[in-house]
């Protein structure tokens, strides 16, 4: 049985406090997500853990001896994330192939050739969860208000890219600079809201959309850029797909035309982040790459371009970026 210790954690919590509002108060979760996770865990079990009412929570039986063992796991999961740790291998997940990541990992390992990574696909709210869980050392990720809100301590973040995102058009559309977001149908490779894979990518184009005041059709995340340029070729009627600047070149090799949009250029801010401990030299050296690198490639400042410039009106990185300049970890050797 494959059992996921976030759900251990969360069953530890409720066992200490004997109470779910308490303990989703301290996991900074919804009550009532809490509960739903408890069952999963049950189910996956195939036994009552708790028995609660309007008034108490107590552990069954199975519970009490299921407790003793998740403390276990947990105490071995910890001393392994730590021995990890201090042998210097720096843990880190990529958001499908979008390349913010990628760059920040290949200068790493060029600049420490000796220091291993083990790298994973997560998106931005699952790597949050990761970095919370030690199970990842650095998250680069998309943080958006709900996810500051919900988690509001035990790590830290700032900005680290503004990515442009481009309008990609259809095989044979003769080649022009820029495009207007509304002579065309706006299509986006994304999981709608109603889909139950809504995720902090979705939350950004949902809140362009309403701030651009058009519709966009939503094609569901087909995961890998090949899936994607396969759709957009597949496609017989007339339309633009808003992609990110990473996924974009990609398209223009491939020799389907790329546009900035005319009238609002969004960006999508990336963010890094880690957890609000002592690191050692590896991860303080990784955050200290990455920082060099944004500046390098000035990420924090994209070139000026004739259309407006968005972000979502309620990002919570730029009130992170003072504080995260005096406390963000500096490179060690």
């Amino acid at each position: 049985m494959d059992l996921d210790l976030r759900l251990l954690r969360y069953f530890v919590t409720v066992a200490d406090e004997l109470h779910f509002g308490r303990a989703a108060a301290k996991l900074y979760i919804s009550q009532p997500a809490l509960s739903k996770q408890i069952r999963r865990l049950e189910d996956q079990l195939g036994s009552r853990l708790l028995e609660r009412d309007s008034r108490h929570v107590t552990l069954t039986d199975h519970g009490h001896r299921v407790l003793a063992d998740a403390r276990e796991m947990i105490a071995l999961a910890t001393r392994i994330g730590e021995h990890s740790s201090e042998s210097g291998t720096v843990r880190i997940a990529h958001v499908f192939e979008l390349q913010t990541s990628r760059i920040v990992a290949d200068a790493f390992a060029a600049a420490y050739p000796d220091v291993p990574l083990v790298e994973r696909s997560l998106d931005s709210l699952r790597q949050l969860d990761a970095l919370l869980d030690n199970r990842l050392d650095v998250a680069i990720l998309r943080v958006t208000a709900a996810m500051a809100a919900r988690k509001p301590t035990g790590w830290r973040f700032h900005r680290l890219r503004l990515e442009p995102m481009f309008l990609v058009g259809r095989p044979g559309d003769p080649p022009k600079a820029s495009a207007s977001l509304f002579e065309r149908p706006v299509e986006v490779f994304a999981d709608a809201p109603a889909s139950g894979l809504y995720n902090a990518h979705g939350d950004y184009l949902t809140t362009f959309e309403r701030h651009a005041g058009m519709s966009m059709r939503w094609l569901g995340n087909p995961g890998t850029f090949g899936h994607c340029v396969a759709a957009v070729r597949r496609a017989t009627d007339p339309g633009y797909v808003l992609e990110f600047e990473s996924y974009a070149v990609r398209y223009g090799a491939a020799g389907i035309p790329i546009h900035r949009p005319a009238e609002l250029q969004p960006y999508y801010p990336w963010c890094i982040a880690w957890r609000d401990e002592p690191h050692n030299a590896a991860v303080a050296n990784f955050l200290g790459i990455a920082e060099h690198t944004a500046r390098q490639r000035n990420w924090h400042l994209p070139p000026h371009h004739p259309a407006q410039p968005w972000l979502p009106p309620d990002d919570p990185t730029d009130s992170s970026q003072a504080a995260a300049a005096t406390t963000a970890p500096r490179p060690r050797r």
